[in-house]
């Protein structure tokens, strides 16, 4: 079975609504983001969340994003295509003591999503969504791991996936797209360099493009992440939470769920500490957020270890830096012999094979508690993005 509801998911879904501007779109169209003059801001899915529902509603239901279907945006249960991502693992730090001593640190782990990473969140969600919208070839932008997740669930839903990616990118991320029957295209340049010509098809030939918060979708599927980081610690949020930060869709989505939440009744009005991490190689929202700025500049300063962090300038920079400001976080970027570093030492002391990006958290974590950032009796999340298993072909052992 996709889902354990018969014909409607119970969806609370009533518009989208643009956080800049304030203008609101119909949902149970096609969107793409906020079309007003001089805008161009991501667009939000908005719940009726006056609606009386209690956190029991949970109990019994299968372990997956879907359990909060009051709060996703499909609508029809027929529509959603699943093959049961999310409800990922929080898994306490027990072996470096030496670093983790005075806190409690623990690993959201996303490896284990299908496709092997949190991208199968976001795109399972935008994909149900363009399923119930009656969507017919979907394309995409991808450092890596979006692609491959596009073109799993595009063939489990029976959608046309057309997949642009870096020629730099390791041989696996091709191959799975290749696998799935996805029409891959490899491009000499860097996600920028995907993203305009997803662009320039899309508007030639009608696709619809799911470039990072271009749609409203992929940011629904990853604030699951903060329902569960909710959920997991019995509803009482940690201090900080570590985000390895290129488009910044799961950092984004990760506060408005904890929003969500509060304006149910959930959860009270406590945030953790929101920390963006970067490489050194696009380090845009780094430098933006240590100089003031509301907006970061293109940063693109070549190949980094880590593939879903070389984003030279995220869609939705001044939403990240809000959030940052907002929570009262930082930002801080990492070297590539820095993250392949922490994927060894995480590797050996703690039994876990993790992405670059996730290792990125590591080494960002240990620096802000060396200079008393992080407070001792702390609770932190440090969120792994991915397997370290697709990134063999960039990391030295």
């Amino acid at each position: 079975m996709e889902t354990n509801v018969a014909a409607g998911t119970g969806s609370l879904l009533i518009n989208l609504k643009c956080p800049a501007c304030g203008a609101i779109y119909n949902a149970f169209v096609s969107n793409t983001f906020c079309t007003k003059e001089g805008c161009n801001s991501t667009l939000f899915a908005q719940y009726d969340l006056g609606q009386p529902l209690d956190r029991l509603v949970l109990k019994g239901r299968l372990n997956s994003m879907w359990r909060y279907r009051e709060l996703l945006p499909v609508t029809g249960a027929e529509n959603i295509v699943t093959m049961g991502e999310g409800f990922t693992p929080i898994i306490p730090i027990k072996n470096l003591a030496k670093d983790t001593d005075g806190n409690l640190v623990y690993w959201k782990n996303e490896a284990g999503n299908p496709t092997g990473s949190f991208k199968a969140r976001g795109i399972g969600m935008a994909v149900s969504k363009a399923k119930e919208l009656g969507i017919k070839t979907i394309a995409i932008p991808t450092a890596g791991n979006a692609g491959g997740a596009l073109a799993a669930y595009a063939a489990r839903a029976g959608i046309n996936a057309i997949v642009y990616m870096p020629k730099l990118t390791p041989q696996v991320f091709k191959d799975e797209c290749r696998l799935y029957s996805a029409r891959l295209i490899e491009v000499d340049g860097n996600i920028a360099d995907c993203g305009k010509l997803v662009a320039e098809g899309a508007a030639e030939h009608g696709w619809f493009q799911i470039s990072t918060l271009k749609e409203p979708y992929r940011l629904e599927g990853k604030k699951t992440m903060g329902f569960e980081i909710a959920e997991q610690f019995n509803w009482q949020l940690p201090d900080v939470v570590f985000y390895p930060t290129g488009g910044g869709t799961g950092l984004i989505g990760i506060w408005k769920a904890f929003d969500e939440l509060e304006q149910l009744g959930w959860i009270g009005s406590k945030r953790p500490r929101m920390v963006a991490v970067q490489s050194q190689s696009c380090n845009g929202i780094v430098t933006a957020f240590n100089s003031g700025q509301t907006h970061a500049e293109f940063v693109d300063g070549g190949f980094t270890i880590a593939n879903g962090l070389r984003v030279p300038k995220s869609f939705a920079d001044k939403i990240i830096l809000k959030v940052l400001r907002d929570s009262n976080g930082t930002a801080l970027s990492i070297s590539d012999s820095e993250m392949n570093d922490g994927v060894k030492e995480i590797a050996r002391h703690e039994g876990m094979l993790i992405a670059p990006e996730g290792a990125a958290l590591w080494q960002a974590y240990k620096k802000l508690k060396a200079t008393g950032w992080i407070k001792p009796g702390e609770t932190v999340v440090l969120v792994n993005t991915g397997s370290g298993y697709k990134y063999l072909e960039n990391i030295g052992i």
